[in-house]
């Protein structure tokens, strides 16, 4: 039997059946535009110096020199927030880990001594739910905000059947600048110097899979109270946004007040303060110097089977130190004093020692012993 036909507008005879759409597969084009359209006012509340031209191109346009540059090194960073998104999704709360990617890829950056001057976003997800990504967004604009850096442009990828329903991922990609004359490239740091260590605000964004293994191990739900800040429920205490060191940083780096800079990343503090000190020197940190902050206690105590060594800490998390300065000593004061005044809190937790010639940085957690309950 043959299907019934019908005349389009060009008068062309089709089969009655509809046509197969991209919508029907999953991917909503309508759904982006929409989305477009409701972060642009957002985009345009980040612009600063430099930018050339806002959203809508097919790449962003930013001119150093217009932002006040006379010798600039381009420094960039790349990053994404990791399973924290899983917790994230599992307590639909999103207005925050847009934050996260932000402060992941400009600290990063800042660690040359460069100040931010753009980010890019890519958000990845099964099926375009157009008011969670606006609040994802709006993170990360915020996260901008604080920074001072344009939301230059972006990516939205709507991906049926690679992503689970509800599910999305996030990445960023920031761009800085610095002084050819003030960059920090790691080999600056002497013996003798300070290092002095300014407060997270918590987890930050590393360590997640770890944690989500603990949190499932003691039969937790992320609406619970937080066992190490009952006022509060587990997912929104896990989930306290990464601090960006920006606005309270730069002013010290372009006074040329610090000779290196590790963000504490993935890796902890035994991995990431060696990558700024030369060969042939060592940090040496006093873990007793500083309080292990409640949610790092709660952590130690692992699952309800197997705790977490302290090595295990600090080799993971960032132990309450976000970041790490080194310092001259006779400017360690002065530095911490403008830290303090910036909102920032600050402890001296170690010095840069001689080390073996010709052997790799390493770091000394003396005090460890003082982490465990």
């Amino acid at each position: 039997m043959v299907a019934p036909t019908i005349a389009n507008a060009t008068g062309r005879r089709e089969d009655a059946i509809a046509d197969l759409t991209y919508k029907e597969t999953g991917v909503d084009i309508d759904a982006g535009a929409s989305l477009v359209e409701r972060i642009k006012p957002l985009a345009r509340a980040t612009m600063r110096m430099g930018v050339m031209d806002g959203l809508g191109g097919f790449g962003g346009l930013f001119d150093p020199r217009a932002a006040g540059f006379r010798d600039p090194v381009l420094v960039s960073g790349t990053d994404g927030v990791g399973t924290k998104l899983k917790i994230a999704i599992a307590s639909g709360r999103h207005d925050t880990i847009g934050i996260d990617l932000v402060a992941m890829c400009v600290n990063d950056v800042l660690v040359h001594g460069a100040e931010p001057l753009f980010f890019l976003d890519y958000f990845a997800t099964g099926r375009l739910e157009v008011d969670v990504a606006a609040r994802v967004i709006a993170g990360i604009v915020e996260g901008c905000r604080i920074a001072s850096c344009a939301l230059l442009g972006g990516e939205t990828a709507e991906m049926p059947g690679f992503y689970g329903d509800g599910e999305y991922d996030l990445a960023g990609f920031a761009v800085g600048a610095v002084e050819r004359a003030n960059l920090l490239r790691g080999g600056e740091a002497r013996p003798g110097d300070v290092l002095l260590g300014v407060a997270s605000s918590g987890l930050h964004s590393n360590g997640y899979s770890l944690v989500r293994r603990v949190v499932e191990s003691r039969g937790l739900g992320y609406g619970d109270a937080a066992p190490f800040a009952p006022d509060r429920s587990l997912g929104e205490a896990l989930l306290a946004p990464t601090r960006i060191y920006v606005p309270s940083l730069l002013p010290l780096l372009r006074a040329g007040l610090v000779r290196g800079l590790a963000h504490i990343t993935g890796g902890g503090l035994t991995e990431n303060v060696p990558r700024v000190l030369p060969r042939g020197t060592v940090g040496a940190i006093d873990a007793a110097a500083w309080p292990l902050p409640p949610v790092f206690r709660w952590l130690a105590r692992g699952t309800r089977q197997r705790p977490i060594a302290a090595e295990e800490l600090a080799r993971t998390f960032n132990c309450g130190i976000g970041l790490v300065l080194v310092v001259e000593p006779g400017k360690a004061a002065e530095v911490a004093q403008a830290l303090g005044a910036a909102g920032e809190a600050v402890t001296t937790i170690g010095a840069v020692r001689a080390g073996a010639t010709g052997r790799p940085a390493a770091v000394n957690l003396a005090g460890l012993a003082s982490w465990r309950d």
